[in-house]
């Protein structure tokens, strides 16, 4: 019954104008990284709205929603899980009751092919796996198998997980997926590598100019454009000229 509500629910808010503009934003055609996704229009803040408001639903609803072809229902289904995690963590303080955290991490890791374009790894990925992982040393190892398998989405969610423990100054591993990735040739990794950079450098400097000064005459322009975007004029230059 819930996963029938959610999905009429969603099928309130659709707009065919917005679902035929996300079939070429998020670039479903013949050979592109979201061929064969399909779209309904749905807004992003009406998705989080909705996914909110049914966070309490059965693991089995989730996995409903994720072997869904509509893109927006996949989004519910990760945003579902990011508000789960959030409300048992919180709830954790009280009871040092961990299963749950788990239960939902593994849902996602088994659901990696789901997770399938940017979006859905950028909003989810630290909050859930990130986050289950950061206190967890021995089980942080599946990221360097991600960074190093030849899936576009799994290597996106290695490094864009990093972000939950750059946020905690924790830099070691982003670091570390960074380098692995440093010669993968889409775009869309350039991007993400570019960005934890950036991250690590918004809160240690020094470290992130430590990594470019080793890897900067080599890693990809976009990468590298991405890691200074906020460096002053003359730094930025000063990379971009070498």
């Amino acid at each position: 019954m819930s996963y029938t509500k959610i999905i009429q629910e969603l099928k309130t808010y659709s707009d065919k104008t917005r679902a035929k503009n996300a079939l070429w934003f998020f670039k479903t055609g013949p050979g592109e990284y979201g061929e064969g996704d399909k779209f309904i229009g749905v807004t992003g803040p009406t998705l989080r709205q909705i996914a909110k408001k049914y966070k309490d639903v059965n693991l089995s609803v989730v996995q409903k929603l994720l072997d869904s072809p509509i893109h927006e229902y996949r989004q519910t289904a990760v945003l579902i899980l990011v508000y789960k995690y959030e409300a048992i963590t919180k709830e954790k303080k009280k009871t040092r009751f961990i299963a749950p955290q788990q239960e939902i991490y593994n849902l996602y890791i088994k659901n990696t092919s789901r997770v399938n374009n940017w979006d859905l790894v950028d909003i989810s990925a630290p909050q859930v796996v990130g986050i289950y992982l950061f206190d967890r040393p021995k089980k942080k190892k599946i990221l360097y198998t991600f960074a190093r398998s030849k899936n576009l989405w799994k290597k996106r969610i290695a490094i864009i997980s990093t972000f939950a423990f750059i946020r905690r100054n924790d830099f070691k591993d982003a670091l570390a997926i960074s380098k692995i990735l440093l010669n993968d040739t889409h775009d869309l990794i350039h991007k993400a590598v570019g960005w934890m950079l950036r991250e690590v450098g918004n809160r240690d400097l020094r470290i992130e100019e430590q990594f470019l000064k080793k890897y900067y005459k080599t890693m990809p322009r976009t990468m590298l454009r991405y890691a200074i975007e906020k460096f002053d004029e003359k730094k930025r230059k000063w990379y971009l000229d070498k």
